[in-house]
């Protein structure tokens, strides 16, 4: 991956994190006092799904910033990776249950069912996201068992010649 991708992408996470953060400090106290007509529970909920669904964006975005980190220095296809995908998929199927616990929460309300519908649409897809990186993940497994090999019949070749 060449340097000025690796740096286009810095910047759209750090614009990402930035635009994260200004979410969870300005729009979601805006979105409590929108609440204010709903009953507390209610509104603790949504805005505790929406808050910890930023937070999944939010520790996604960061691991992604380390593997590009791993990328420059030309160490991804080491161990180290690993606890950075697996923190991914972590954050993304949390991402999917919260989606789902918010069509739960609009279900019985006066929501269309479409909506309700469209809302475990997007569950069903995030979940599909997490599983896509686990195969990703099985595909980076392999990498570094060849890399590792590779790096074994060079050092027998080394005391060959």
């Amino acid at each position: 991956m060449g340097r000025k991708t690796i740096l286009a992408l810095r910047v759209v996470i750090a614009l990402s994190l930035l635009g994260s953060l200004f979410v969870q400090t300005v729009l979601l106290p805006l979105i409590w006092i929108d609440l204010e007509g709903a009953e507390l529970w209610a509104r603790i909920a949504f805005v505790t799904i929406a808050a910890l669904w930023i937070v999944t964006l939010q520790v996604t975005a960061i691991c992604i910033w380390q593997l590009l980190t791993l990328v420059r220095r030309g160490a991804v296809f080491s161990s180290a990776s690993f606890r950075y995908v697996d923190v991914i998929i972590g954050a993304i199927a949390a991402a999917a249950v919260l989606t789902f616990a918010l069509a739960v929460l609009l279900a019985p309300g006066p929501t269309a069912p479409g909506v309700v519908g469209l809302v475990c649409g997007a569950a069903l897809v995030t979940a599909g996201v997490a599983l896509v990186i686990v195969v990703m993940r099985m595909l980076l497994a392999q990498a570094v068992d060849r890399e590792s090999e590779a790096r074994r019949l060079r050092s027998e070749l080394d005391e060959v010649i």
